[in-house]
């Protein structure tokens, strides 16, 4: 008994080592992170407050209408408002809130689906793996703009259907990733003590193998957040991704599109389109930045961060 309780308590102790550690690491990092990655982390809170608190920033309501469609700025309406008289600012405000939520969900729905099939086409190595591998081949040779179109037309653009559609064709890379990295996982010792123990298929897979192979993997998350936010957005543009009245960047965009010919006479007009677009483009630049930062400091070029 006394044996089981120092066990459990050395085992306590490293793993509180570890945490510090962690920690440490994580201080030094971020102590010395270029500017393009505080930009970036700066950048990805505003966009994920304003996402949390929408309803208490935005100063209107998203499908509330006023009584003048393309109001000039000001008089009320920061950025004027659309077609049919809703509050821009109001919208581009919610809009974080509808294409954050659903790429956030769609992305973890790819990553959840993607590695955990990709790890055990890695412990299989035989018929699983080949079935496997072959299914996620035939994915990806359809390009997923395509396929997404054809299948949100097929059972609807609805948002449960956008994003489980999207996480589902999006795993494929996840698939990949995972697989490739967890092949030089499963050979090594740990794995096959593990297998000695008897312990089952979730515990080698979420507790032994998945730690070790994180970083690509977070790595590969936040490059197919952008890749399903670009999806989203072009969708939106045409008509068949997020639907009114949620409001979505793209769709403001397609909605106030004619402004941008009235420049000439109000120049605060032709920018009213850009607003929505710039938001897009601003928060998959920021997410780019954070990501090239995290690499950079895992890749284990970074040789000042021990």
């Amino acid at each position: 008994m006394s044996e089981n309780l120092s066990y459990s308590a050395k085992s306590e102790v490293a793993n509180l080592i570890k945490r510090r550690t962690r920690l440490e690491r994580l201080k030094i990092a971020l102590s010395k992170a270029p500017i393009s990655a505080w930009f970036g982390m700066i950048v990805l809170f505003i966009y994920f407050f304003a996402a949390i608190f929408a309803p208490l920033i935005a100063p209107h309501g998203e499908a509330e209408i006023f009584p003048v469609a393309y109001a000039p700025w000001g008089d009320g309406h920061i950025f004027g408002t659309d077609q049919i008289g809703r509050d821009i600012f109001s919208r581009i405000i919610y809009a974080a809130r509808n294409t954050i939520g659903i790429c956030l969900l769609a992305t973890f729905i790819a990553l959840g689906i993607g590695t955990v099939f990709g790890i055990i086409a890695a412990l299989d190595r035989r018929y699983l793996d080949q079935l496997l591998s072959r299914i996620v081949d035939t994915l990806m040779a359809i390009p997923v703009m395509i396929f997404t179109f054809i299948l949100l037309s097929v059972f609807g653009p609805t948002n449960f259907n956008l994003i489980v559609i999207l996480g589902i064709l999006e795993s494929t890379r996840f698939f990949r990733i995972s697989r490739s990295v967890a092949v030089g996982q499963v050979v090594l010792e740990y794995v096959e003590v593990a297998r000695l123990r008897g312990e089952n298929l979730s515990y080698i897979i979420f507790r032994e193998i998945l730690p070790n192979i994180a970083s690509p993997l977070i790595i590969e998350f936040g490059l197919r957040f952008i890749f399903i936010i670009f999806t989203i957005s072009s969708l939106s543009f045409l008509g068949i991704g997020i639907q009114p009245p949620s409001a979505d960047w793209a769709s403001m965009v397609r909605e106030n599109a004619i402004l941008i010919q009235y420049a000439q006479y109000d120049i605060t007009a032709g920018l009213t389109p850009l607003i929505p677009a710039a938001a897009i483009a601003l928060l998959c630049v920021s997410i780019n930045f954070v990501v090239d930062w995290y690499l950079y400091i895992t890749s284990g070029l970074k040789d000042d961060v021990k």
